[in-house]
């Protein structure tokens, strides 16, 4: 009895402290996790740690400098999502620069999107683009033509991997569309049973309030006047985003009309 109690506990607590990216490291354990090549998780728990070290001001961090670069390339998403993230906390980093130009045009959504926020840490708007698309619906198209199997309902909240729905494709297999980003269930396109072809857009997403929330601060200073009218769409309030974001997309819009003023 006493070893199942334990159990109940341990278990928990070791699959959290597994997972959990505020964890500091070691040196050596950083060197050995952004090598792990098995362990996706490891490895951005690494970045992460880095990307803290880097905020601190910590001259050490720049060592690994050349591993962080070389992870942008890495074949997971969810790895370049995350060093994306990384390199933008040195924004005195040149080499960190250009890759995040490169990242700019990566297949992934989500890394886009960090690497356009770390952009403006550069006091770089090349990745305004990406910017204006966090606070529009995103359409999710389909991988193969198949017969739709819906899964999630119109307002569902929804994360990156979250399963959406299935397509099934006789003798082709079943195949799972899955949420590349944050947010919730906007619209279906397709409804329940209908044969769509691929690449056909099938759901639209709605953004996510922190995705919402961090490009209106990056707008805030890069945008310009051909950016309001998707600002003050938050502005004026957006059902199921709470006031802060209104009231960052008041202080996002107040900023871009000054700009415009003074050019």
């Amino acid at each position: 009895m006493l070893a199942l109690v334990l159990a109940f506990v341990l278990v928990p607590f070791l699959f959290w402290r597994s997972t959990w990216f505020g964890r500091p490291l070691s040196d050596d354990e950083t060197s050995r996790y952004l090598a792990d090549t098995e362990h996706p998780r490891k490895t951005q728990h690494a970045l992460v740690q880095l990307g803290e070290r880097i905020v601190r001001g910590d001259p050490g961090v720049k060592r690994w400098y050349p591993q962080i670069r070389a992870l942008a390339a890495h074949p997971s998403p969810e790895i370049r999502a995350t060093a994306a993230w990384g390199m933008g906390q040195d924004n005195q980093a040149e080499e960190f620069h250009g890759a995040l130009r490169d990242l700019l045009l990566d297949s992934e959504p989500l890394v886009r999107r960090n690497a356009a926020l770390s952009l403006v840490r550069f006091g770089d708007a090349g990745g305004k683009r990406e910017l204006l698309m966090m606070l529009r619906p995103y359409a999710v198209a389909a991988s193969q033509a198949g017969t739709l199997a819906i899964r999630l309902r119109e307002g569902d909240p929804v994360n990156p991997g979250t399963l959406l729905a299935r397509l099934e494709a006789g003798q082709a297999g079943r195949v799972e569309l899955r949420s590349p980003l944050p947010g919730r269930v906007q619209q279906w396109l397709k409804p329940e049973g209908s044969v769509v072809q691929q690449d056909a857009p099938v759901v639209l997403l709605a953004p996510g309030e922190d995705q919402v929330w961090e490009a209106l601060r990056a707008l805030y200073l890069i945008g310009d006047a051909n950016d309001l009218e998707d600002v003050e769409r938050f502005a004026r309030g957006v059902e199921g985003m709470p006031d802060r974001v209104r009231q960052q997309a008041q202080l996002t819009a107040e900023a871009i009309r000054r700009r415009a003023e003074q050019r």
